[in-house]
């Protein structure tokens, strides 16, 4: 039995498992264990975690669009960007920008540093997002309609592509950003509350834990 609960405490406090909630852990878990009463014990094991207890927030309702948008068709054509801000400084850095594609919410965190601008996050995006995915048809972003036209314009230019054409854009969040921003929250509440200034450390581990953990929406991981 004690064994079982070492493995438990592996696949649930460790950066991998990151304090995540009963059916994540469990999901994590049976795709390498198996043995009675599994789920049971999971359960117990995160309901009893201090840590968890301690640095998360009760589930709040997010607001979505007034009018919901479709799911995209293609992955990485439709595409989430919020930020994460106030912080404290970290290495340098006291933000993060979450890029999420809408369709298979595979999710980057990208950590930045005040002030930032349109041009600024375009050079991050074409970095570390354009070298992989390319460019999006659209972004669904809380950022006002200057910003967002000319983080267009500005990406267009690094792609060395002219702009002439319109670009899609919705004022408001879909939900599901916000959610992946209290995801990304919580886990480095939970993994780094002794020494929250070295967050900035914490946050490939977090990039990997989200895009390997279950999503009941999807039913399946990101990764």
């Amino acid at each position: 039995m004690e064994g079982l609960r070492r493995i438990i405490k592996a696949m649930h406090d460790s950066a991998l498992g990151g304090h995540s909630g009963i059916t994540t852990t469990f999901q994590r878990l049976k795709m390498l264990f198996h043995w009675p009463n599994m789920k049971n014990e999971v359960q117990v094991w995160v309901r009893e975690c201090e840590t968890c207890q301690r640095a998360k927030h009760e589930n709040t309702a997010y607001p979505g669009l007034l009018q919901p948008l479709p799911i995209p068709e293609q992955a990485w054509s439709c595409i989430s960007m919020e930020f994460v801000e106030g912080l404290p400084q970290s290495y340098g850095k006291d933000s993060i920008l979450v890029v999420v594609d809408r369709l298979t919410k595979y999710s980057y965190f990208i950590p930045l540093k005040h002030p930032y601008t349109a041009a600024s996050i375009a050079k991050v995006f074409f970095d570390n997002i354009y070298k992989l995915h390319g460019l999006p048809v659209s972004i669904v972003t809380d950022r006002d309609r200057v910003f967002t036209s000319n983080f267009w314009r500005e990406l267009f230019g690094l792609t060395g592509i002219s702009l002439d054409m319109s670009f899609a854009y919705h004022p408001q969040t879909d939900g599901q950003t916000e959610r992946i921003n209290h995801c990304l929250e919580n886990y480095l509440r939970c993994l780094c509350h002794q020494q929250p200034k070295k967050w900035a450390q914490w946050i490939t581990f977090a990039e990997f834990w989200f895009n390997t953990k279950f999503h009941s929406g999807l039913k399946a991981t990101p990764f």
